[in-house]
Parts: C-alpha cells; sequence; structure tokens
C-alpha cells in the first residue's frame, strides 16, 4: 500500500509518501512541503497548493490519499486556510479516482504515538524511529504528513473489514427478522383464537336475563 499524506495549509502544506502494509517495517519514499507566499492573492495561493499536489501525485502515483480532518480552532483565519487547503488535496485525489480518507489529528497521534494528546515533537520521533529515518524530517508540517501516511496504512484493514460488515449487515437486512416476509395482519395476538376473524361480521346479541322490556 503507498499512501500520499497531506498536512494542509496555505503557507505550508506538508507531503510524504510511505509504502507497506500494517504489521511490518514501512518505507519512505518522499517526504517535503508545499509553499506559498503569504502575500499572494487567495487564488494563486491555492493555484500554487493544486500544482504542488499535483506534482507529487505524478511522480509517486499513490493508491490512497490521506488528509487531516479539519477542527474548529480559536483562530477562524487559519482554519479556514487549513479547510481550503485540504479542500484542494481531496479534489485532486477525486480528479484521478484516488480513495481518500480523513484523519483526526488525535487519531494520527494515538496511531503513531500511542497518545492522542502526544506532543508534536514526539510525533517527529517516533516517525523517525518507524520510517529508520537520520533526523525528524523538518518542519513539523512534513513530519505529520508522514505520520498520516503511517496512521491510514496501519488503520486501514480495521477500516476495511469494518465497512465489509457493514455491507453485509445491509445486505441480509435487519437482525432477528426471517427470510420469509411477513404478511400484515396475519399474526394473532398471544392467547388468541387461531381461527381468523372475517371483517365485518357482528356478533350475535346478548340476551340480557331478568330484565324486562
Amino acid at each position: 500500500m503507498r499512501v500520499l499524506g497531506v498536512d494542509p495549509g496555505l503557507t505550508r502544506c506538508g507531503v510524504g509518501v510511505v509504502e507497506g502494509v500494517a504489521g511490518r517495517p514501512l518505507t519512505m519514499l518522499g517526504v517535503g512541503v508545499v509553499r506559498t507566499p503569504a502575500d499572494a492573492e487567495l487564488g494563486d495561493r491555492l493555484v500554487a497548493v493544486e500544482q504542488g499536489i499535483e506534482a507529487w501525485l505524478d511522480e509517486y502515483s499513490p493508491g490512497y490519499v490521506a488528509v487531516e480532518r479539519v477542527f474548529a480552532q480559536h483562530n477562524v483565519r487559519t482554519v479556514m486556510g487549513t479547510a481550503q487547503a485540504s479542500a484542494i488535496a481531496m479534489l485532486c485525489a477525486a480528479r484521478r479516482g484516488i480513495p481518500v480518507a480523513l484523519h483526526t489529528p488525535s487519531e494520527v497521534k494515538a496511531a503513531v504515538t500511542g497518545s492522542g494528546r502526544a506532543e508534536k515533537a514526539q510525533v517527529g520521533a517516533m516517525v523517525t524511529r518507524l520510517l529508520r529515518l537520520d533526523a525528524p524530517p523538518k518542519p513539523a508540517d512534513a513530519a505529520d504528513a508522514l505520520a498520516l501516511a503511517i496512521c491510514h496504512i496501519w488503520r486501514a484493514p480495521a477500516q476495511n473489514r469494518l465497512q465489509q460488515a457493514v455491507a453485509a449487515h445491509r445486505r441480509s437486512g435487519a437482525p432477528g427478522t426471517s427470510g420469509t416476509p411477513r404478511t400484515p395482519g396475519t399474526a394473532a395476538a398471544p392467547g388468541a383464537s387461531a381461527t381468523p376473524r372475517t371483517p365485518g361480521a357482528s356478533r350475535a346479541p346478548r340476551t340480557l336475563k331478568g330484565r324486562t322490556a
């Protein structure tokens, strides 16, 4: 499995490619950052991010793209830029028919370090160890992109099994139902006679004893 991890951002968009399967040593194929000038027009910056990601897709032809899921932040301007860069990454992948997976920062930290509250330095150190690198990738955006790719490789088998189980459940129908459909109105209440009552038939009049007209 070859995965392109994308840590979205307008000024620095981290990208990293990791190859391997869960349970075996992983290999880093490439890592870097797509940069855009902060004083450029927004449209020009988005085009630059698109061109950068397209270049990585052309060079490495990943089978999957893992993007960090945008979450709420106090700095609205920062989260907007992150969301816009994230959308560009998803667009580039979808245009080529490459499956896209979104992972939250806590999911990535937990997968790589064992703690969803790990610091960036811990993530970088574990990425360096897992990929057998000489030093942590710089800047931190590049290390985060590799962590995203690692996270997806490790989580993909479990996600695939879950998706297959859900699909099988939907095909088989709701639990507890038999294969033969039940005809509405044919079920008898507990303790009731098995003989069906003819709709519209009235009961025989009841005789009132001890009462005169």
